[in-house]
């Protein structure tokens, strides 16, 4: 029975079972059973990338005449095919690993010099052509790079792009919707739904420049570095090989680092990356507590707007609706945040020539990414594109709000303003009416002076 089930696999540390249908090796399944932590894998993503990688690698290794073109082809093909998803059950390895990454990189080896193997009918070694030109400590680094640069250019931007839109279109419908502004969770002066979303639009916005202009760190490559940065048992003009054949498979413009010792030593990038992503985090966190804040009640809140209705809100009070995609999405920004801080951990791990936390700093880059990818497009979609305003609610708080009484300063000064404000707060009466009982300005004046949409205009005429 387990002649069926394993073969008998060998490295330099000798012999060990690995499952008979497993396309990977003896060090992978070291991998396997030395680290049985989190059941956590390396993401799609990632095994994408080092698909790319290990296909350009090839490629390089072939134009620089150090590899045999039928093998290198092989390679190639094999390797596409590790980035294409086709073999992705074939990765088991935790993410919590050694800390070059180097059990993931030899898990990709196996894999695609097995494909090679099978493809060419003769054996092709998953070190010796494979890996050529090649160490864990520049692929890793490298894979790192092309994920994330590939998962923020397909997938984050164009969702956050999408937000944007969205939000600049509702703004747009909501344009002379005037609402009682609030500060400090108080009333404040007025402002127009309209021009409380453009800040959400302009938040966005700012947080996607701040991510392109990292992008530009995230695609410079380490990959020609090898082991330590001095390029050992590669070609010098190798780096720049593999950063050609990279941009011809994405189209994004990838380029070797100017100093790989750098991109081996630290992950400054991925850090910089990281802390963008946190800062989008916590604009879209702004975001959705505002809508919830602008949903809440229906009757014992401010009740602004009505989010759509998507599932019941309680198991035990029938009727009740939850804002449940702003809470999802301040989930997910708390999680972004969070991997900031391992991310941040992770980048000051840099021992001499090399960081040692490469495989976390990869994993939880990646899953900030996706999540906060996901997140935009929900948010947009499901909660800003179909909620609804409560017009009576909106009106009948901006009637009462004595702070109007701020455009009334130049007229009768701040200490009398606030004496009438006072008095509409104790009275519950509009301020129209008592500012009317103690100026000496008539209502025509008053209804000129505190109307609510001119103030939304800004400074004085």
């Amino acid at each position: 029975m387990a002649d069926t089930k394993f073969r008998t696999e060998r490295d330099s540390m000798g012999e060990l079972q690995v499952p008979a249908d497993a396309l990977y090796g003896a060090q992978t399944q070291r991998a396997v059973d030395n680290f049985p932590v989190s059941n956590l894998r390396m993401p799609r993503a990632f095994i994408r990338a080092l698909g790319l990688i290990k296909s350009a690698c090839a490629t390089a290794n072939q134009e620089l005449q150090l590899l045999d073109g039928k093998i290198a082809a092989a390679i190639v093909q094999s390797a596409e095919a590790v980035a294409a998803g086709n073999y992705d059950a074939h990765f088991p390895i935790d993410v919590f690993q050694t800390g070059s990454g180097t059990s993931t990189n030899m898990n990709a080896n196996e894999v695609i010099a097995r494909l090679a193997s099978d493809a060419l009918g003769e054996p092709v070694h998953p070190n010796d052509h494979v890996n050529m030109s090649q160490s864990s400590n520049d692929v890793i680094p490298t894979a790192i790079h092309v994920s994330a640069s590939l998962e923020i250019d397909e997938r984050l931007l164009p969702a956050l792009a999408h937000l944007t839109s969205t939000i600049e279109v509702r703004a747009q419908e909501l344009a002379n919707v005037t609402k009682t502004g609030r500060t400090h969770l108080m009333d404040a002066m007025p402002v127009t739904l309209g021009q409380e979303l453009t800040a959400w639009a302009a938040q966005i916005k700012q947080g996607m420049y701040r991510i392109q202009a990292s992008l530009t760190r995230m695609r410079a490559l380490a990959q020609g570095g090898t082991a330590v940065g001095t390029g050992v048992n590669a070609h010098k003009d190798f780096g720049a090989h593999v950063a050609k054949a990279l941009k011809q498979r994405t189209g994004f413009a990838f380029t070797p680092m100017d100093n790989v010792f750098a991109g081996l030593a630290s992950q400054d990038a991925a850090v910089e990356m990281s802390g963008q992503l946190k800062t989008m985090a916590v604009s879209l966190t702004k975001i959705a507590n505002d809508l919830r804040w602008m949903n809440s009640g229906p009757l014992a809140g401010l009740g602004e707007i009505a989010l759509p209705a998507l599932q019941p809100g309680s198991s035990i009070m029938p009727g009740k609706v939850n804002p449940v995609i702003p809470e999802a999405v301040a989930m997910v920004c708390a999680q972004v945040i969070g991997n900031d801080v391992t991310i941040t951990i992770g980048g000051q791990s840099g021992n001499f020539q090399l960081n040692v936390m490469l495989p976390v700093i990869a994993y939880n880059l990646l899953q900030s990414i996706d999540i906060l990818s996901n997140a935009a497009r929900l948010l947009a979609d499901k909660a800003i594109a179909g909620f609804t305003i409560n017009e009576n609610n909106i009106k009948a708080a901006l009637d009462k709000n004595p702070i109007l009484v701020t455009a009334l300063n130049r007229v009768i000064g701040y200490e009398k303003g606030a004496a009438i404000a006072k008095q509409a707060y104790a009275e519950g009466r509009p301020i129209l009416d008592v500012a009317k009982e103690n100026t000496d300005l008539s209502e025509d004046e008053l209804k000129q002076l505190l109307d609510p949409a001119k103030l939304t205009r800004g400074g004085i005429e």
